[in-house]
């Protein structure tokens, strides 16, 4: 195996995400959750990391801060070398189109076999909000809102 094969896709260090015990009126923090606690991992280019445990360990919040959708209390995560907590919101958004977190609820997951335009109009069809052309125009808006480009619309997830 060459050295790009072997290369470092995602370098999490040392994440930790706390949270807040408040109490009275002031809201003083009074202790913190500790939902991830140091957690240390590499990931190569062709790997896949499956975060296993029981309900409620902490393997939601741990994909939610890997991908910035929380911020960390400590640690930093590198995606293809860059360092997520220092990038600007744009920036994150476009590296965001590379990652993916696969949810262990089918409630809270995609359909595989539906496209990605489909799912996005489902809940339109469901409230007869918007037609044809319309309904196409908003999926395209929409994507575009989360910097995704349109063109990803027969795409499966």
């Amino acid at each position: 195996m060459n050295s790009e094969e072997r290369s470092i896709l995602l370098k999490v260090e040392g994440l930790t995400k706390h949270f807040p015990i408040t109490k009275g009126v002031f809201r003083k923090q009074v202790g913190a959750v500790k939902a991830v606690d140091g957690i240390s991992f590499d990931i190569f280019k062709g790997e896949t990391l499956g975060l296993v445990g029981e309900s409620g360990c902490g393997k939601s919040t741990a994909g939610r801060v890997i991908l910035q959708l929380y911020t960390a209390t400590e640690g930093n995560v590198f995606f293809k070398g860059q360092n997520l907590r220092l990038l600007r919101k744009e920036d994150l958004r476009k590296l965001r189109q590379q990652m993916q977190m696969i949810f262990q609820d089918p409630q809270e997951s995609l359909n595989p076999r539906m496209t990605v335009g489909s799912i996005i109009s489902e809940p339109m069809l469901e409230h007869q909000s918007l037609k044809g052309k319309d309904r196409r125009e908003r999926v395209e808006q929409l994507l575009n809102s989360v910097g995704l480009d349109p063109n990803v619309t027969n795409r499966y997830p």
